[in-house]
């Protein structure tokens, strides 16, 4: 069985070779035969030139000129994923590569469609601040009201999906940047994909107090996940746009259909 790793990177042109070659060493302790997947969210700095410096056999390093987000990344290495399970973790370090083998073990335990990787989880080790467990819990709650998803922890980037899931799901979503973990979990239980489970992560989380009462009051990203989020909703419950009978509606990626229409996606 192949698994799959998507790493979207952004503005990571320090760390980058070394973030790659954490995930495939951490991989190669394990049982499983993979492939790293990296897609450079845009060619702002020189992340890419350092990613490509990166060589092995089952790694492979893709790029584009323009910016577009951490949704779009992943789902763009996602469509270009040969694997019977699909995963994606953060670039930057913060999210333990270990907790990949870890999400793999409880997809197969559970037989599950999804795992997501939670802070939450009683297992769960991390290091982040008050104020930001505040917010995450807020932000649970809201999902649950909304979507009826009981997942506790939704934003944390690192995810693993069956590849009959991924078939399914991503030609509907349009949600390029933050709120992407959102849509894909929100339509995958919508469309009768309900084994979602959540497993342990490790997560150090780098901040400073002075940058994350900015991001949390201030920044744009927050607002814009607060809007996309309402925004499922109004697709979801209010429009019907990720129904079956809307497909004439979807608006997706050209290459992804034709990715999946080639059967470079297929039902592995």
């Amino acid at each position: 069985m192949l698994v799959s790793i998507i790493v979207p990177a952004y503005r990571q042109e320090r760390t980058i070779k070394k973030d790659i070659k954490n995930i495939y060493d951490s991989m190669l302790q394990t049982r499983w035969d993979f492939e790293l997947i990296v897609v450079v969210d845009g060619k702002v700095d020189k992340t890419l030139k350092e990613a490509k410096k990166v060589k092995g056999e089952n790694i492979k390093i893709f790029g584009y000129d323009k910016n577009f987000g951490k949704g779009y990344a992943i789902k763009y290495g996602m469509a270009r994923s040969s694997g019977d399970i699909v995963a994606f973790i953060d670039a930057g370090m913060d999210i333990d590569p270990n907790g990949v083998s870890m999400l793999l073990e409880h997809m197969e335990w559970y037989e599950a469609d999804i795992v997501v990787g939670s802070k939450k989880h009683p297992a769960a080790r991390c290091n982040y601040p008050l104020i930001r467990r505040a917010y995450s819990w807020w932000y649970y709650l809201l999902i649950k009201i909304l979507f009826g998803l009981k997942v506790k922890d939704t934003q944390t980037g690192l995810k693993v999906f069956k590849r009959k899931v991924l078939v399914k799901v991503l030609p509907r979503l349009l949600v390029k940047e933050f709120a992407f973990d959102i849509e894909i979990l929100a339509v995958a239980r919508h469309l009768g994909f309900t084994r979602i489970y959540e497993a342990p992560t490790k997560v150090e989380w780098k901040y400073s107090a002075t940058s994350f009462r900015h991001f949390l009051f201030n920044d744009p990203h927050i607002r814009k996940i607060f809007w996309d989020t309402l925004a499922v909703f109004y697709r979801l419950k209010i429009q019907r746009y990720y129904d079956n009978g809307s497909k004439r509606r979807w608006v997706y990626d050209k290459d992804l259909e034709m990715r999946i229409n080639t059967g470079e996606m297929g039902d592995g």
